[in-house]
């Protein structure tokens, strides 16, 4: 399968259309971003080390029996995968307080929560992502009540399974961002699940998590993304 027209260049990604209308090739890049969405200077091998990340956590879930955009890895930065009609909606899930979750609520950072928290944003960086809602995302058309309990489930179910394997590998996952889309009407997860859309933090942190964080915009990037992919895949 071959590259054709280059149909999205994002800060961590480009997608390129191919010979076959249902299918796009993924290509990972090294390029960073902090998760405002403010770019920054590139982290050598960070596009090849997601890619692995990634592909290896859709096969994972598909254990699982949940449908994902990915079909295959084809060589260090690029994945081929299904091609959707994507619904403008990031789900961040919240097993942790962390970042802008205490600057709004107070919470200690680090405490535990006792129910994941699910956020919905829309995907719009020129009205900087905004909050939004169960009605917003009905009301304004995004995606179907149906569609939204389904994925609200896919993406709890996610986060129970992530949750256990990463803390297998002695990581605690703080939070996550997932993306669906539409493939031939039936929801999928799509975008990528790697050490870009995911918070971690060491177990062996102390109560308040002080040390041993792994933050993507710390003086260590690289040796972060190669500790964390370490801890993944063997």
């Amino acid at each position: 399968m071959k590259k054709k027209k280059k149909i999205y260049d994002g800060t961590t990604k480009k997608n390129y259309s191919t010979d076959d209308a249902d299918k796009l090739i993924q290509e990972f890049k090294d390029s960073a971003a902090f998760f405002d969405g403010i770019e920054r200077d590139a982290i050598k091998g960070k596009g090849a080390i997601n890619n692995q990340i990634s592909a290896f956590l859709f096969n994972y879930l598909s254990n699982f029996h949940l449908p994902t955009h990915y079909l295959k890895k084809l060589n260090d930065r690029n994945t081929l995968v299904r091609q959707l009609d994507m619904i403008p909606i990031e789900i961040l899930m919240r097993n942790i307080a962390a970042s802008s979750l205490i600057k709004r609520f107070g919470i200690e950072e680090g405490e535990e929560l006792s129910l994941p928290v699910r956020e919905f944003y829309l995907k719009d960086d020129s009205r900087k992502n905004p909050t939004i809602n169960d009605s917003h995302i009905i009301a304004f058309k995004l995606a179907t009540a149906d569609e939204l309990k389904l994925i609200e489930r896919m993406a709890s179910k996610v986060n129970a399974i992530l949750k256990s394997f990463f803390f297998r590998r002695q990581i605690k996952l703080v939070d996550f961002k997932l993306e669906f889309g539409r493939y031939k009407n039936k929801i999928v997860i799509g975008d990528e699940i790697s050490v870009d859309t995911c918070r971690f933090w060491d177990v062996s942190t102390d109560s308040t998590l002080s040390k041993n964080k792994f933050w993507f915009d710390s003086n260590n990037d690289e040796q972060a993304y190669n500790e964390i992919r370490d801890r993944v895949l063997n």
